[in-house]
């Protein structure tokens, strides 16, 4: 326990009455440097305003009130600026009118909403006959988008309809019944996508219903709203319900299309999965590594040295490359609106060893200091072959560690699989998992090229899409 000196309690009770004396003289100084800043900040603002250049002139005088809210000179500023901004944004509103009723309708918009934002730091003025001019702007934009929406779902486009009757309520807040229509028409909008299992090869026709249910769920995520307005996904007990077992294993694509209709769907992703390309390779780290051992002598001291250890890592490689082909279709023409094929690829390396180890994995390396020092050939060639074997991602102390932890089997679970998909560096296991296993690793996250089709078909209305006529059956 520590005890204080008369002498320190003096130093620190005299400081803490040395603070309370200057805390008042700390804290005018503080004030003053800050008005200090927000003066000049002012005065810039000023001058920016008189040089013509309004915008400067409001973020200086902005920054000022942030620095200070309740500056009159700062907040004078900005209303000075804000004023000169408005005035000519509505100088610039009556040319364009002019020329372009829409496009001056949009800069009344743009205008309002900068006068809004500004109001936390100024009232911004505007003259007194712009209210009735921003409401004939805003009414004349709104009336537009209502008749052509009125005319868009005449024609049976509601993604149109939809879109300029939002348009209208955004101009005019409750214009007409704009708002019910839009909400009409968006229901008459929406394209109810079903992911149906694709085809697969007999040997594992379950892949492709696993294929399926993953790209369904990826794109459920990836295109709920904002992201796509028109398109839902629909779940996969929606459209898995009451199928039979022969149906799971693949569809054709007019039962595709059938279910689709069954199920009220407007469109379905239908698809094959083609042949499982495959190949294995063996790899055998063959060497002797170094452990480091620290041991301390009996007179407390702790000496180092490195002893050599024998070990043999195997590592197996499988390359696996998959080919999809997928239709989106229109349930109601059989037209397929999208099509396409492509192959995917994944590798997968497991390692094993049956080295059993002594000590901490940490303390062994592939050659010791003392080697890397003396041979440094050597030691990059060991690395080499090491990185050749198991990859450059993967150590000797993580391999070393799974072993430890691993029993006396490393066969081949399905548990496995997420850490494949996830890109494991490698996985410590005897054996590799099957090639369907693989391909279904690939496929897994490869609902890209289906997510680009399904956002570029969102905002089109079905009377816009160059179905042409129904594809063959495939």
């Amino acid at each position: 326990m520590m005890h204080s000196t008369p002498a320190d309690i003096y130093v620190t009770k005299g400081g803490l009455i040395m603070f309370r004396r200057l805390a008042p003289v700390l804290l005018v100084i503080a004030l003053v440097v800050g008005c200090a800043g927000t003066s000049k900040l002012s005065e810039k603002s000023e001058q920016k305003l008189a040089g013509g250049d309004a915008w400067r002139a409001w973020h200086l005088a902005t920054r000022a009130l942030d620095k200070e809210p309740g500056n009159p000179r700062a907040r004078a500023a900005a209303t000075a600026a804000g004023a000169s901004i408005a005035e000519e944004w509505q100088r610039r509103i009556r040319a364009l009118a002019e020329v372009d009723s829409m496009g001056a309708a949009e800069e009344v918009l743009k205008l309002a909403e900068f006068r809004a934002n500004a109001a936390h730091y100024a009232t911004v003025p505007v003259g007194a006959g712009w209210p009735e001019e921003e409401r004939t702007l805003r009414r004349a934009a709104a009336r537009l988008h209502y008749q052509n929406g009125i005319e868009a779902f005449q024609s049976k486009r509601p993604k149109k309809a939809c879109g300029e009757f939002s348009d209208a309520e955004r101009f005019v807040t409750g214009y007409r019944d704009a708002a019910k229509r839009a909400d009409r028409a968006l229901d008459e909008a929406l394209s109810r996508v079903a992911v149906v299992p694709f085809r697969a090869s007999p040997r594992d026709a379950s892949l492709g219903v696993q294929v399926a249910r993953a790209w369904r769920d990826e794109l459920i995520e990836d295109l709920a709203p904002p992201a796509a307005r028109f398109t839902r996904i629909m779940a996969g007990d929606a459209i898995e319900r009451d199928m039979r077992v022969s149906d799971l294993d693949g569809l054709s694509r007019r039962e595709a299309i059938r279910l689709g209709r069954v199920r009220g769907a407007q469109r379905v992703v239908w698809g094959s999965i083609g042949n499982v390309q495959s190949s294995t390779r063996l790899n055998l780290f063959k060497d002797t590594v170094a452990r480091r051992v620290v041991e301390k002598g009996p007179d407390g001291r702790e000496s180092t040295y490195w002893m050599d250890v024998p070990i043999e890592v195997v590592a197996r490689v499988r390359d696996v490359t998959v080919h999809v082909d997928y239709e989106v279709i229109d349930t109601e023409s059989e037209a397929a609106l999208a099509h396409r094929q492509f192959d995917r690829s994944t590798s997968a390396r497991v390692v094993w060893t049956s080295s059993q180890i002594e000590g901490d994995p940490a303390s062994y390396s592939l050659v010791s200091d003392v080697v890397r020092t003396a041979n440094p050939n050597r030691a990059r060639e060991v690395e080499k072959q090491w990185a050749s074997v198991c990859g450059n991602a993967t150590t000797l102390a993580q391999v070393l560690e799974a072993r430890r932890k691993a029993g006396t089997s490393g066969h081949y679970d399905r548990e496995a699989l997420p850490r494949f998909i996830a890109g494991a560096a490698f996985v410590f296991l005897e054996d590799l998992p099957p090639a369907n296993d693989l391909a279904l690793s690939a496929l897994s996250h490869g609902s890209g090229p289906l997510r680009e089709d399904l956002l570029r078909l969102d905002p089109i209305d079905e009377a816009d899409l160059d179905v042409g006529e129904p594809a063959d059956e495939r």
